[in-house]
């Protein structure tokens, strides 16, 4: 394998910084060239010409694209991200109050996700073509197949309306909110924190069912990674080996497969709870749940300029993080990838 170093990983994330750029330049550009008025979204239709031009200057919409641009840079380096046009407060401080609910979200499903794809996939393998594999291969196509947003509405159709054996949409009933201090922003975690038991379990109704379908999906994904990569390994001379000393199936697993796996598995994980935090957007709009997904809905829906490219930002930033956390996986886990001195 090719040997990777230091440099190299500050190479890759440059590229990222660079993509996260550009996408942050194209996103700009199409907001401001589309048909959508967003100050008349603030001031009304009827409103008189002069204040619509005073809004219009306010906001700096009647600046040229580049200059627009450049106040957004400048001021992004000051760490203002603008004032939201929906609910008039800092962007910062609405990102501050929706995306600890769309990590809670997609953290739970990732861990969801893992704990059934991994070991699912790996017995697929071991047991290639049997009644398991088949069906695991099954299960794995229905969940790419199947729009998440149809899963939400049957899921609460059969799980909510039928059976009330999930908590309503949202992270909370209603008599209970504002009852625990965020000091994190994960209701789960603040709730323990806080010792109070109602309001943790009232949340984990709630978070279980979204979490099963957003997990789904990266279930199928984690599960058919897994069962190739572990096949890859049992056609390798030492698993042959192994079982010729006769080593059982589970020391096979846990003592060779697994840490032979554990980069690319690392790599897959972190794949998915990159799209689990940028593809939730569905699920909390069918859930209402309040997270970046709606938060940034919202923000389309009135042309918030604002907080679009704010939500863009997070996103791109979430991907160079776990993209980074995932290369330098590998020099901590693959000394193949170290490199030598000489």
């Amino acid at each position: 394998m090719k040997e990777f170093s230091l440099p190299e990983l500050a190479t890759r994330l440059g590229q990222l910084i660079a993509s996260l750029f550009v996408l942050l330049v194209v996103t700009f550009v199409i907001g401001r060239i589309l048909p959508h008025d967003p100050v008349g979204a603030i001031v009304g239709e009827l409103a008189d010409p002069a204040a619509y031009q005073a809004m219009r200057a306010r906001l700096g919409l009647d600046l040229p694209l580049y200059q627009q641009f450049w106040i957004y840079m400048t001021s992004l380096a000051r760490g203002d991200l603008g004032t939201a046009i929906l609910t008039g407060n800092p962007v910062a401080q609405d990102l501050g109050q929706a995306f600890p609910a769309t990590l809670e979200l997609a953290t739970f499903a990732v861990i969801l996700s893992t704990l059934v794809g991994v070991p699912l996939g790996m017995s697929a393998a071991f047991f290639r073509d049997s009644l398991l594999d088949k069906f695991t291969r099954v299960i794995a196509l229905v969940g790419h197949s199947i729009p998440v947003f149809w899963f939400g509405i049957v899921g609460l159709v059969i799980f909510y309306a039928w059976l009330a054996w999930v908590g309503s949409p949202g992270r909370v009933d209603v008599y209970l909110e504002g009852l625990v201090e965020p000091r994190t922003g994960l209701l789960l975690v603040d709730s323990l924190l806080a010792g109070d038991h109602e309001v943790f379990w009232n949340a984990v109704s709630h978070i279980i069912l979204p979490a099963c379908i957003l997990a789904y999906s990266a279930m199928a994904y984690i599960t058919r990674m897994t069962r190739s990569f572990t096949l890859e390994q049992l056609n390798q001379d030492y698993v042959t080996a192994a079982r010729a000393k006769g080593a059982s199936s589970l020391r096979i697993v846990l003592r060779h497969i697994l840490p032979n796996i554990a980069v690319q598995l690392i790599t897959v994980l972190a794949i998915s709870y990159g799209g689990l935090l940028e593809g939730a957007v569905v699920t909390e709009i069918v859930f209402s749940w309040p997270g970046i997904g709606q938060y940034m809905t919202n923000a389309l829906m009135t042309g918030d300029m604002n907080a679009i490219l704010a939500c863009t930002l997070v996103i791109g930033l979430v991907f160079m993080v776990l993209n980074f956390l995932s290369d330098l996986a590998y020099l901590i886990f693959d000394p193949r990838t170290r490199e030598v001195s000489p």
